[in-house]
């Protein structure tokens, strides 16, 4: 049975309940679109789960998106198809969700209130565009990306061991 995952945001007007087979707090991603609206120690980490069971409450229109822009090598800028939800009142980053993955939702572990596992290793992705003051803390058995790694949260899980039936 999927994890229930349960988060909200620092002043309460946004709550979430979502379920995941995928809770493992594994990856940290060190995009600048991440860093700058999620981050914490430098990156931010985002979970996997079933976006059909994603519920939320919210206090008026604290529920807000945002679409990033995003620069391509060639310094052409393109408007982000993702949705990063974040509550209006408090900025605090609740999720992500992306019409190219419609089964799934991204909850940042940030904005999670239930207990969550320590993950056997971490993944450090987007490296390539950290800033020179982060110093990533890789750990024995951790992975490296300049940018993402071929690898899907689900498989990371399976391989782990760590998928949640």
């Amino acid at each position: 049975m999927p994890q229930t995952l349960e988060g909200s945001c620092r002043c309460g007007a946004v709550r979430f309940r979502c379920d995941s087979h995928t809770p493992q707090p594994y990856q940290r991603c060190y995009c600048s679109i991440c860093r700058k609206t999620a981050g914490g120690g430098g990156y931010a980490i985002n979970l996997g789960a079933d976006a059909r069971t994603l519920r939320v409450e919210a206090d008026g229109d604290a529920k807000r998106v945002f679409h990033a822009e995003i620069m391509g090598d060639d310094g052409a800028c393109r408007l982000s198809t993702a949705e990063r939800r974040f509550c209006a009142r408090c900025a605090a980053a609740l999720w992500l969700f992306s019409p190219e993955w419609p089964d799934l939702v991204h909850p940042f572990a940030s904005a999670i209130d239930s207990p969550l596992p320590t993950p056997p290793a971490s993944v450090h992705l987007m490296l390539r565009f950290k800033p020179s003051w982060v110093q990533p803390q890789v750990g024995a058995g951790d992975a490296c990306f300049d940018l993402y790694p071929a690898e899907s949260i689900e498989d990371w899980h399976r391989r782990n061991g760590v998928w949640v039936d």
